[in-house]
Parts: structure tokens; sequence; C-alpha cells
């Protein structure tokens, strides 16, 4: 794909974000920006870094999107040293990711940072009533409820989570991460470059560049993060392993604004599915209006061949693929950027070597199907950043951040392959259209074809119903959302996986809820007659937490006696009736899988690493052989 244009960047909230000086902006794989040209300082007084210099740090991470500043705010919240850089002179400059789950929600309430991300969110009430159709003005072929927003589904996304799946542009949610990360102890550097590394035994040496002043110089880690994007440079450098391959097929982006309220909000939604008859470049069939902000801020996402020549897309062709998918001819959008994407299907095998780890779309290239990409990228860094903390405070053997790939590639390998065969199932609505294969005006007639009262146009309006129950799988997937399950040295297993009850087998469209080791703490509301919390709220992300029962008591002494021993953040929570902490709504003792007696241990990412069924004759020692296992001894 060839350059694209000029690209003018999105307004930022605070309104002080415009175009790039001497910037070129080209895109292949979901807006990841790659500036041809250097950046340098508008007038601004800036001392150069003299050549030579080795600026010292614990972690070093590259990178500044969702996995970049969300593994920055974490280890600023562990207290650990850190540099994140960045060849980028800011943030997002356009929406790029916004479905925002309800676990990357949990980790922001985790961080105390919720309630930012929620003033600057569409909240969940607006998000899930996505629609298909022949354009926005245009006839309806369906809808669907999604994420969670079907009564019924709606009751298991409650049930599940304290927060609720909102809908946040990039553009919003990074300068939140990074303004609290910096904040709270985070070395930011922007329009710093990345350039290579090496490492021994002792650490990691990188060489980067100032753009701003045109000088190198080399920060010296005891740990790298690459967080470098979907064609990361860190990651080939430590020749990290993939399956599957870059640029299946091509997409452009096309961000605009236009006040089109009278057209959907009686129908709120983020995603409007366009499926009409032809298209500007050999598009793949359908089209997407995505909401930015409602309703008169939109993102255009709309196909082409990427085997034959990329588009020479212009602000002219922009504009008419914007009235041609909003059915509004004489509408006159205002154009606020356009670039060309590349669909990915791969992910690393392997997610580290040696004191290197990667995280984010450098181990998981995929299209935005199921709003994984961001939500996970933060849950990488989540997984990560207390392990490292761990390790360099000498709580933990080295050997726990082995356990890092052992963790997240399954999940990475998983969104992968669910966001692809999203994509692809597409095909299953043209399928029951009748329109594989057919152009113009008989497409046209395929389509209104499913309004005869024919045997044709039955059977068209009942492939319909299969196809759009299929849909599901993209936008309802709670299992694929929530349900992830580790298997590693940082779990103690039983043995045991979550049980799932009749009629929630699907392990993709169903997450149940189990403290077997490696799974997710459960949901439950516990408190008192003045506080509610939930369950996770105990467990903050900068301890590891006991939990157990009045029976079970002996476990908070054997938890205070192990920590002092360890040197480790552990503290018990005992709930019952007549202390702090009770269960408000009896949910926890049938969510608990163990008896009253019994100690569920979390670690800091909320995920079950140990539990014993039942008070042990000796808790310390059994506290301590399972913390041994799982960290190394004291």
């Amino acid at each position: 794909m060839g350059r694209i244009g000029d690209f003018r960047t999105s307004e930022r909230n605070d309104g002080s974000y415009g175009p790039i000086p001497g910037v070129r902006i080209q895109d292949h794989d979901h807006l990841e920006r790659v500036a041809d040209l250097p950046i340098f300082n508008d007038g601004m007084t800036e001392t150069p870094t003299p050549q030579g210099t080795v600026i010292e740090t614990d972690v070093l991470i590259v990178g500044s999107g969702p996995a970049g500043a969300s593994a920055a705010l974490f280890l600023a919240e562990l207290g650990v040293p850190h540099i994140m850089i960045t060849k980028y002179r800011w943030t997002a400059n356009t929406p790029r990711a916004h479905i925002t789950n309800q676990r990357a929600m949990e980790i922001f309430r985790d961080l105390g940072i919720e309630e930012q991300v929620l003033a600057d969110a569409t909240p969940h009430e607006l998000v899930g009533d996505t629609v298909f159709c022949t354009s926005i003005a245009g006839e309806e072929i369906g809808r669907i409820h999604t994420w969670g927003t079907r009564p019924d589904r709606e009751a298991d996304y409650r049930l599940a989570s304290p927060c609720l799946t909102v809908d946040i542009p990039q553009t919003y949610l990074e300068p939140i991460l990074v303004r609290n990360a910096t904040r709270r102890g985070t070395e930011s550097r922007f329009s710093t470059e990345y350039r290579a590394h090496t490492q021994d035994e002792d650490g990691v040496t990188v060489d980067v560049f100032d753009r701003l002043t045109g000088q190198g110089y080399q920060i010296r880690a005891t740990y790298l993060i690459g967080a470098d994007g979907a064609r990361s440079q860190v990651a080939a450098d430590i020749g990290l392993p993939y399956e599957g391959r870059m640029d299946i097929a091509g997409s452009m982006n096309i961000t605009f604004r236009a006040d089109i309220s009278a057209l959907v909000d009686h129908r709120p939604s983020v995603l409007y599915w366009v499926i009409q008859p032809g298209s500007h470049v050999g598009g793949i069939g359908t089209g997407l209006v995505r909401m930015v902000r409602p309703w008169d801020e939109w993102l255009i996402v709309w196909g082409y061949d990427i085997d034959g020549p990329a588009p020479e897309l212009d602000e002219e062709m922009a504009r008419s693929i914007v009235r041609d998918l909003l059915g509004m001819p004489d509408l006159e959008p205002e154009i606020t950027g356009y670039s060309l994407w590349g669909v990915n299907e791969m992910y690393a095998t392997t997610l580290q070597k040696g004191r290197v780890f990667c995280v984010g779309d450098a181990v998981h290239r995929h299209p935005p199907s199921n709003g994984l990409g961001s939500n996970t990228s933060v849950q990488d860094s989540y997984n990560l950043a207390w392990k490292i903390a761990a390790v360099l405070n000498g709580q933990a053997d080295p050997t726990l951040l082995d356990s890092y790939t052992a963790e997240r590639a399954p999940v990475a390998q998983r969104i992968v392959t669910r966001a692809n065969t999203s994509a692809r199932e597409f095909g299953d609505i043209f399928d029951a259209l009748g329109v594989v294969g057919l152009e113009g005006a008989q497409m046209a007639a395929a389509m209104e074809e499913r309004k005869a009262n024919t045997p044709a146009g039955a059977a068209k309006r009942a492939a319909l119903v299969t196809a759009m129950e299929t849909k599901n799988y993209e936008f309802n997937a709670h299992g694929v959302e929530l349900g992830q399950f580790y298997e590693s040295g940082a779990i103690v297993s039983d043995g045991t996986r979550p049980v799932r009850p009749a009629g929630r087998e699907d392990e993709d469209l169903f997450h149940v809820m189990s403290t077997s080791p490696g799974a997710h703490l459960p949901h439950a509301w516990v408190g008192n007659s003045v506080d509610k919390y939930a369950l996770m709220d105990l467990a903050p992300y900068t301890r590891w937490t006991l939990l157990t029962g009045i029976a079970g008591e002996a476990w908070a002494d054997a938890a205070a006696e192990v920590a002092a021993q360890r040197g480790l953040p552990l503290e018990a929570v005992v709930i019952g009736p007549g202390r702090e902490i009770t269960d408000l709504y009896y949910d926890w003792a049938k969510l608990r899988e163990v008896q009253e007696s019994g100690a569920i241990l979390v670690r800091p990412d909320k995920h079950v690493a140990w539990r014993a069924m039942r008070l042990a004759d000796d808790p310390t020692a059994a506290l301590d052989a399972a913390l041994t296992t799982l960290l190394g001894p004291a």
C-alpha cells in the first residue's frame, strides 16, 4: 500500500490536538502510525541528552498505547521505577479501539480510574442495538442486542461483574492511562524512538533516539516490555515465533463529523453495518458506520481487495463513501481523516525471551471484531506487571516470569481465532441474502427477494434468522471476554475446571464463575450495613489476598505469619456475620465452592492461585507450601 495523502488528526477532547508538522502517516495495521519524517521541536528549548549517556531504571516500556500505558500505570501503582517511551509526540490521534469490556473496566476499577473512564465513555445503555441495513437512511435488514444488552444476557453480564461494557475511543482512553501513570511515577518520554537492544544476564541495554534533539542515548533496564504495536520492532528483534499471517484483507478508515441523530438516536448503537449493492473500490460487500461520539462523530470502515492496487483515497472519495453508506446524497460531512490498514490473523506462540516481554498487538494481531484488542492488551500488562514487581522485590523466583507466556499465549491464540472467525461469519448473512458473487442490479434484486411472499422469500427470511443468531459469537461472546482460565507454574491446580451447567456449555458465549485454581475470582456483592463492595475490591492489585469464612479464621493468623516470614504483601479477609465484611446477598456462599472453613488465595491480578477446601490441620504450613510452589522458597 502506498502513502495515503495528508492525514488530518481527530480533535482531542481538550481541543489541543492538531496536525503533526512534517509528518506523513501510512497505515498498514488498524491505524498503526508510521511517521516517515523526523519530528523537530517547534520552538521549544530542550537540553540535548549527551551522547554516550546511559540512564538506568528497572523496567523500560516501548509504546504508550493501551498495552504500554497500562503497563506503566500498573508498575507505577506497584512502586516499580520505570520509563515509558514512544516515538510519537502524544497519544492516539484517531479513535481506533473503542469497545471496553467488563474485564478491562474491572482493571480500571482496581486502579482507581473507573470513574474517569466512565466520564469520557458512551454508557452501556447506548452501545447495544447493532443494526444491519442497506444504508443508515435506508431499509433495515435486522438488529441484534449486543454487548449484553438483551434482557436475558444483561443478567449474565450484571451477575458476572461490578462493571459493564462501555464505549470509549482510544483518543480518550490513552490520555487517561498516561496521565494517571505519570502522576503515580512513570517517567514518560514522547518523541523517543526505540532503535535496538542487547540483553545479558543482568539486564537489557536499549538504544533510543530523541527525535526532538536528534541525539541518541541508552537506557539500561532490568526488564524490557515491547508494547510497540502490530509491527513490533521489539518482537522482531527477539525473534518471537508466530502463527498466521499479516494483511489478509484490506480496509480503509474514514473519520467524519455529521449530525445524523435523527436517523440513529431512536436505535442507539456504536455499530451500524451497511450491506448494499456495489462498492467504490471492489469492497467486501459490507461497510461499518461506527459511532465515535453520539451522534455527530463517526468512523466508517470499508473494505477493498488487498491483492489489487491500493485505492487512491482522497477527500472526495471519502465524502462519496460517507454519503453512500449513510444514504444521504446531499450530506456535506466534515472529513477529519482517512487511511488504509490491513486485516491481520497472527498470534505469537511465545511472548518473551530472556528479560524481554511483548504485550498487546505485538503478540495478537487481528481485526476489530468482538472488540477484543485493547481489552486483551490491558490484560496482558495486568498479568505481567505484578510478576515483574514480585521478582524485582525479591518476593518471587525469576521463574515466575515464565508463567506470562504459559498464561497469555493461549489467550492470544483464542482471540485472534475468534475475531477472524467472527469476521468470516458475515458470509452467513451474504449467503442468506443470496448476494454472493452478484453485483449491482442483481445484488439489489437478490436482497429485495427477502420481502417476497414466495418459497424463495420464506427461505431467505429463515436463513437470516439463523445468520443473525450466529452473530452472537461476535457481539455477545461473554465467555471469550471473561473466561480466561490459566494453567501455569503460577497456579496450584487441584485438577478441577469450572463446571458448566446445562444450557451453558458453549465456552465462547457463556462465562461460568468458579474458584477452581486458574479461574478469575467470581463476582459477588459483600460489605456491611453501611458499605457495599464488589468482592474484587477486597483483593487489590497491590497484594495477595486470602479469602475465608468464620470457621476458617485460623487462616487469618496463618496469612499474617506467612506474610511476615516472606516479606510478601498478603492479607486475609474473613467474610461472615459479625465481621467487617458480610455476605450481603448470600451469593458468595453459593459461589465459593469451598467449605466455610476453606480458603481461596487470590493473586494480585484476581486469578485464583490456590484453594483449600477446608481448614488444614496446619494452615500456616499449607499456605506456605502453596506459596513456595507459586513463588519459590521464602
